[in-house]
């Protein structure tokens, strides 16, 4: 079994679908589990309460990840409560849908500042923290989207921060791969999530486009970050692994 004994885990957007499996997951096997959060106060208590459940040390925090002077107090908060992280789940994100013709620059901002900028604010925070460690290791896993790949109608802000995710994620692989941290991506199909009940009309994308014609549990792609932010994925760096049922693109 994966275990996370002595880990220091911070996973961003941790607090509901996707991130809070994620934050069980590790916490469950024995990690120091941070769980952000941006304006859900009731998700937040709720996560709170289940992540108690465990043994190891966890905690809730709240800040929004696209304010990067936040994003470093944060980080430097964990770094001296629990000391530097060793693992990052960048999996804080937004939808602001809508017709490219019609498309506000405030929608197109917000997505762009949230999924894309605030993965690179809290990755360099994070990185960063892991390099003053003596071992000089981490790892960190970026959730990205098939989105990135296949766009969607109405999601031009949303599918550019995605694809931005996948070309910082293997960039950032490349750069930190020496120094002992890997970085590496998942790329989600329809999850049953928050931001997939908002979309219109997905039902019958997931039947028509998925070889089981069900959507993913967000434990499904808990347990992929898990494997990636574990060291039995010790090899494996740079990479996008898709969780999609064989999504059709």
């Amino acid at each position: 079994m994966i275990d996370f004994d002595g880990e220091v885990a911070v996973v961003t957007g941790g607090t509901r679908g996707i991130g809070r499996a994620v934050a069980t997951r590790l916490a469950e096997r024995g990690a120091t589990v941070v769980a952000t959060y941006h304006e859900d106060d009731a998700a937040a208590d709720e996560t709170a309460a289940a992540l108690a459940s465990f043994p190891t040390e966890t905690t809730v925090e709240q800040f929004d990840v696209a304010d990067y002077e936040t994003v470093t107090a944060t980080f430097e908060t964990v770094a001296e409560r629990y000391g530097s992280p060793t693992v990052l789940v960048n999996n804080a994100g937004t939808v602001a849908d809508g017709l490219l013709v019609r498309m506000s620059p405030e929608q197109w901002q917000r997505v762009i500042d949230v999924n894309l900028t605030g993965t690179f604010y809290c990755t360099r925070e994070a990185t960063r923290r892991m390099l003053r460690r003596d071992d000089r290791g981490g790892r960190i896993v970026n959730v990205a989207s098939v989105a990135a790949q296949c766009g969607g109608t109405g999601q031009a802000n949303y599918a550019a921060s995605k694809a931005g995710v996948l070309g910082f994620t293997r960039a950032a692989a490349r750069e930190l791969g020496g120094k002992g941290i890997r970085v590496n991506a998942v790329a989600p199909g329809y999850t049953d999530t928050d931001l997939l009940s908002d979309s219109r009309g997905y039902e019958s994308a997931v039947e028509t486009n998925t070889a089981s014609g069900r959507t993913a549990m967000p434990e499904e792609v808990a347990d992929v970050i898990t494997f990636l932010a574990s060291d039995a994925a010790s090899y494996v760096n740079g990479e996008v692994v898709r969780v999609d049922d064989g999504l059709a693109l």
